[in-house]
């Protein structure tokens, strides 16, 4: 029992260590910011300006500055990490399960199983469900598991020495402006003591006796020196963050892309548009993108893919009412069986002329483009739809080209692209041919389209 209570201290011991060792770039980042806080506001604008009118501007935007760099600092720091929540826990019973299971292909039906109610889209390289065996949790979309933490992260990017924590979901905004306000803090420190800088070199500081010898030149010296190589540096680690954000990447994500559900591997699966990509982290109200106060949208644990676009559009019954239906799963990525693909889209092109009976029937929209059956088949069947569904398609067609409109769960859905926008009522089922999805053909990364004569 001695020794295990000695071996438990000596762990203990290590742990405090550590962890007060990690705080060593922080403090050395803080004594770097007080002693460049004495060298301008002392030194330079104290000591080395007369302008009294240019003491009082340089202070007033310095102290501006250094206030949003040092508040972004802060709440980079002390904001705490996004951790899973514990709902998303595996019970003990299924671990058991799971660990007994030896067959892989057998873990992961089980772990579909066990995810079948999260709303997860990512997949590992053999395409089964995320999971950590250290936190024994299924993982969200686009968390990760942190050693430094020791825990599973969302939307984690990496961990960052600097601030001695992880950039991630809860504190990605205040990082960004974090290196946004330390790179302006830098050119603004650089600037503005370019002018005494250069007087150093010249001598005239010594002729005219001026900053009290030569520690005051020793300040201005190396303020202009530090705040310039920092700001070197902070130029294209912050140009890299702000691509990122553009893209809706995260760090981790830029080196290994992501892996969904359907689809495969893609590096933009998250890419919305750069204005929705940066509202997504610094919110919609533009008076706050400036402040480190939180404003990202969600909760961490769902993120809208660049293949699942949502619109509320107006659906017209069969007596002529509008109806409003949502349920729109879109994507641009299309998956499609290599034969009926080749068969189906091989004598229809894309068009966007339809004969005016069928467009006052379907009562379509203006601007609208059509896809191929076939591809069109793919987009609707790649859609959020569970493998057990079937999804069953209607046909449309015209003298250029047949297109198709999906129904999921006895609705109307609104198949939807960048560049199609298709609304209708859907005729009889008996009709209809059915695209069935099934494990296999999710597996195969194709798409079943049994058609009709």
């Amino acid at each position: 029992m001695s020794n295990l209570g000695e071996r438990k201290k000596k762990t203990n011991s290590c742990a405090g260590c550590m962890r007060i060792l990690k705080w060593i770039p922080v403090l050395f980042i803080l004594s770097i910011i007080i002693w460049s806080y004495y060298a301008y506001v002392v030194e330079l604008c104290i000591l080395a300006i007369d302008n009294t009118a240019e003491k009082v501007i340089f202070l007033l935007f310095y102290h501006i500055i250094n206030t949003l760099f040092l508040w972004s600092y802060w709440k980079t720091i002390f904001t705490p990490a996004g951790t899973v929540p514990s709902t998303w826990r595996i019970p003990e019973v299924e671990i058991e399960r799971l660990l007994r299971i030896e067959n892989q292909e057998q873990q992961k039906r089980l772990l579909e199983y066990i995810a079948k109610d999260y709303p997860v889209s990512n997949r590992t390289l053999s395409g089964s469900i995320r999971f950590c065996d250290k936190c024994k949790i299924i993982k969200p979309d686009r968390s990760h598991h942190c050693s430094v933490c020791g825990t599973c992260i969302l939307k984690m990017d990496h961990h960052c020495p600097w601030v001695n924590n992880c950039v991630n979901f809860t504190n990605y905004k205040f990082f960004v402006l974090f290196l946004g306000y330390a790179l302006l803090y830098c050119l603004y420190v650089a600037l503005t003591s370019l002018e005494c800088f250069i007087r150093f070199w010249r001598s005239e500081f010594v002729e005219q006796g001026e900053l009290g010898g030569s520690m005051g030149r020793f300040h201005i010296l190396f303020l202009f020196f530090v705040a310039f190589m920092f700001a070197i540096s902070l130029i294209s680690l912050f140009g890299y963050h702000v691509y990122l954000l553009l893209v809706n990447r995260t760090t981790l994500e830029a080196f290994r892309a992501p892996i969904f559900r359907i689809g495969g591997q893609d590096k933009n699966g998250y890419n919305l548009g750069k204005l929705a990509n940066f509202q997504e982290v610094f919110g919609d109200d533009w008076k706050l993108w400036f402040l480190p106060v939180f404003t990202s949208q969600g909760d961490g644990l769902r993120y809208t893919m660049r293949t699942q676009q949502v619109y509320q559009k107006p659906i017209y019954n069969s007596m002529g009412a509008t109806d409003a239906r949502l349920e729109v799963q879109a994507t641009d990525k299309l998956i499609t069986n290599n034969q009926t693909s080749t068969t189906m889209s091989s004598s229809c092109n894309v068009s966007s002329e339809f004969r005016k009976d069928d467009e006052q029937q379907l009562q379509l929209e203006p601007k609208i483009s059509y896809l191929p059956i076939a591809a069109a088949a793919a987009v609707a069947a790649a859609g959020d739809v569970s493998p057990s569904h079937s999804l069953i398609a209607s046909v449309v067609k015209s003298a250029s080209c047949s297109s198709i409109i999906a129904n999921a769960n006895n609705g109307n859905v609104v198949i939807a692209m960048p560049d199609l926008e298709l609304v209708t009522q859907l005729p009889d089922k008996e009709q209809l041919p059915e695209i069935k999805l099934t494990d296999a053909s999710l597996q195969r990364n194709v798409v079943e389209i049994h058609e009709i004569a």
